[in-house]
């Protein structure tokens, strides 16, 4: 389905697919993909992830989806044992004491959560776009998921470009998270997250401080260990 449009890709996997979950970030495009989705059924499943760390922006855009298009969002959290465990060893910030420890906390807070979440469901929507990072170019747009056995990944945007997703919200008048306005490419947890300047990638903004690493959380792409 590469050469396919978003709205094409989406009406084959709910057709095709029994139980299709699309996992939001709130971001641009899942403003995008959820407003596509509920033009094809009213009863969408929508999961996002509360890791504790997000913006306040990100709950309010949340409430704002909601509130708009009438469905339930499902969201998961960490689980407390495994917080508390980290937090107790680490430390609340340990994202800025070394890679390895930042990926924790991504695991913790977000892959876990994740894979609990998708238990049950078939396939998983995303948002992800080639154009974001090169970790992404590669991106199918329909393909197995390596991180979660059995499941199939969807990524109906993965050939558009940010304009094309900004032109969409626009034309749609879509609901879009307020940091966009401040200067934010990529909206993550609010600590490990800033805004970008001219001339930066997508993605700059996220964990800044560290230098060559790649710029991922672990729900995409895995870091392999030698």
């Amino acid at each position: 389905m590469e050469s396919d449009a978003p709205e094409v890709v989406l009406r084959w996997a709910y057709e095709s697919i029994p139980r299709v979950a699309i996992v939001a970030s709130f971001q641009a495009e899942s403003s995008v993909l959820i407003d596509m989705a509920v033009r094809i059924r009213p009863d969408v499943h929508v999961l996002t992830l509360d890791t504790g760390r997000l913006p306040q922006e990100t709950y309010d855009m949340i409430d704002r989806v909601r509130d708009r298009y009438a469905i339930e969002i499902e969201v998961a959290s960490p689980d407390a044992g495994d917080l508390a465990y980290m937090v107790g060893r680490h430390g609340v910030n340990l994202f800025h004491r070394s890679p390895d420890l930042r990926r924790l906390c991504c695991e913790v807070r977000k892959s876990r959560p994740l894979a609990r979440a998708l238990h049950g469901y078939d396939a998983w929507v995303t948002g992800l776009r080639r154009q974001q990072a090169s970790t992404r170019s590669q991106t199918p747009v329909v393909g197995p998921d390596p991180e979660h056995e059995g499941l199939t990944k969807i990524a109906p945007l993965a050939s558009w470009t940010k304009d094309q997703v900004w032109a969409y919200i626009r034309e749609h008048d879509l609901p879009y998270h307020p940091l966009y306005e401040r200067g934010y490419t990529s909206i993550g947890c609010a600590p490990c997250t800033r805004a970008t300047v001219a001339g930066e990638d997508e993605r700059a903004g996220r964990w800044w401080w560290e230098q060559g690493e790649v710029k991922e959380c672990g729900l995409h792409w895995a870091v392999k260990q030698s």
